[in-house]
């Protein structure tokens, strides 16, 4: 299949770039699968039969469609790639693509006889689908901001990589009992609620000054929400693979692969106890050789060429400009304050684009948002985008100069709404408008609340707040570590919904604890709006709701809630 042909090279190298081999092996897993799609058309396998095989190559069967879940490694883009990612929404799909928590992106109306093109389509720009779903290692996750980030140890970027290339394929772990979830954090702050993760490794520097790791493990949500427990203070880096192949061992040995409900590696270490799996691992580390899993100094520094600093031009007075910029309009300086974030470099930002426009869709872009984000990113940052897994996109590299002509074009793509980490930033799974595994709707519930939230902060300043909503258990929403929680149940044939409060993703992560009964459709959306009033008649000056309910307790909020029943 021809390239779209609009496509340009990217302007800097600075995400991992394929080369001869890895182009070559996704031709080859291309052609495989579009064999396998054939002969199920032509109804020579069964849809059991495909399953499996589909499942591999990244494609879902959903209620309506086909669903195909791209990978986004580490969450890292170039306009380019934006840019056929877009091609691919426009021609395939019905013009638009969802971004995840897993920081990857969806199409949700793929057609079964067009993914051997789309597949192509994303080979072409070196992507693909393999390993976005199945019980093997998925993406792994880091912080939107890694690479530009002032409290950054070292970039966590280069070791997100180093394990994509170790789990890729890995023969060992395409089986597990259940999907397995990686997050790595290059700085102190925990941004990527890596708590929340099967296995969450944190860079750290010793005395010395050399990298190495803080490893927690048994983390996750769903049925059974628990998060992860330190396993290992400081591994230094030539042990980082070797360590993290021995507790995918113990797991790949010892997972529940007979109950769907007990296979996660959470429910493992909480029956042998943080001790007891701990003692297993270094007991698999005793009968593993050393050099053969030694991450070598210069393979880590081969990788780390790839991400670079791009070249930044001086600062120029802009932090003065800037000040300027604000002062003279409050929209503007609106979105500075609450859409961009501190830079290692002077003179620079990191510029947050929400996917959350007010009584928006959580996650979507359209074709033509995707294109105009392609074209602002290499006008203003060097054609380098992020994924975050609050489901927006990030510029990180921005001249404080520039920010005033970025914003002025978000808002030209309808982008430019100045909501980062406040209520009306909702992150919500697809639910039951797509997915086959959902009991009630995410979206129109996240339009409602978006709504009344927006009211509510015009008129009192909410400030921080994280309102997660999933249509199912299975928790893609990340409702439980929520200061708002909301998750979709069937009842009695019915959608409804219970909520949690007190939930955190972060360096203070909490499980959201339940208020009490579930509220239905209609209700939903009116009981959060009882629940931020029962806050703001309750808070002290500048407290955030977070902590107003970790000061006042459950009580308030359910005698509101609840009184007149």
């Amino acid at each position: 299949m021809p390239e779209a042909p609009f496509l340009r090279p990217p302007q800097h190298a600075r995400t991992y770039r394929y080369d001869a081999v890895d182009r070559e092996f996704l031709a080859e897993r291309i052609a495989e699968f579009r064999g396998q799609v054939q002969r199920r058309l032509a109804g020579a396998l069964t849809e059991d039969e495909f399953k499996p095989l589909r499942l591999m190559n990244g494609l879902y069967l959903q209620l309506h469609a086909y669903m195909l879940r791209v990978a986004i490694p580490y969450g890292v883009l170039n306009a380019t790639q934006l840019r056929q990612l877009a091609y691919i929404a426009r021609r395939w799909d019905r013009g638009w693509g969802h971004f995840t928590t897993r920081q990857n992106i969806q199409f949700n109306w793929t057609k079964l006889v067009d993914t051997p093109e789309m597949l192509e389509a994303l080979a072409a720009v070196d992507m693909h689908a393999i390993q976005t779903s199945g019980n093997c290692i998925r993406n792994t996750t880091t912080d939107e901001f890694a690479g530009a980030a002032p409290d950054e140890v070292a970039d966590p970027r280069v070791y997100a990589e180093i394990l994509r290339q170790w789990s890729s394929l890995h023969p060992e772990f395409t089986w597990l009992p259940r999907k397995f979830k990686i997050a790595v954090r290059g700085a102190e702050e925990d941004r990527i609620a890596s708590r929340t993760h099967d296995v969450a490794v944190q860079l750290k520097r010793d005395a010395a000054g050399e990298v190495g790791f803080t490893i927690h493990v048994g983390g996750g949500m769903g049925r059974t929400p628990i998060l992860a427990q330190p396993i290992f203070d400081f591994v230094p880096e030539a042990e980082f693979l070797r360590t993290m192949e021995a507790i995918l061992r113990v797991y790949n040995a010892l997972g529940q692969r007979e109950n769907i409900y007990r296979a996660r590696i959470k429910i493992l270490v909480r029956d042998l106890g943080r001790d007891g799996f701990l003692e297993l691992v270094n007991a698999e580390l005793a009968r593993m050789p050393v050099e053969p899993y030694r991450l070598a100094p210069e393979i880590v520094q081969a990788i780390s060429a790839h991400f670079a600093p791009p070249p930044f031009a001086p600062a120029d007075g802009a932090a003065a400009a800037l000040e300027r910029a604000t002062a003279a309009d409050a929209e503007f300086a609106d979105w500075v304050r609450l859409n961009t974030r501190p830079h290692r470099q002077p003179g620079y930002a990191s510029a947050v684009i929400s996917l959350k426009p007010v009584g928006g869709i959580p996650g979507d872009a359209t074709a033509e948002q995707m294109e105009a984000v392609a074209e602002l990113a290499e006008r203003f940052g060097f054609g380098e985008l992020r994924v975050s897994h609050t489901q927006n996109l990030v510029l990180p590299h921005v001249h404080q100069k520039h920010l005033h002509a970025l914003w002025q074009g978000l808002r030209a793509a309808g982008l430019g709404t100045a909501n980062f980490g406040q209520g009306t930033d909702i992150i919500a799974c697809p639910g039951l408008d797509y997915c086959a595994l959902a009991n009630a709707r995410s979206i129109p519930i996240s339009q409602q609340i978006s709504e009344r939230v927006d009211a509510l902060d015009r008129a009192f300043a909410l400030g921080e707040l994280q309102i997660k909503i999933s249509g199912c258990i299975n928790a893609c929403g990340h409702h439980h570590v929520a200061h708002i929680g909301i998750l979709g149940v069937d009842k009695h044939g019915a959608e409804a919904y219970q909520i949690t409060l007190g939930g955190a993703p972060g360096n203070d992560a909490a499980i959201g604890e339940l208020i009490g009964p579930s509220f239905s459709y209609d209700d939903v959306a009116g009981a959060v709006e009882t629940i931020l009033r029962t806050h703001i008649a309750q808070r002290l000056p500048g407290e955030r709701f977070l902590d107003t309910y970790r000061r006042i307790g459950q009580a308030p909020f359910k005698e509101a809630l609840y009184a007149a029943a």
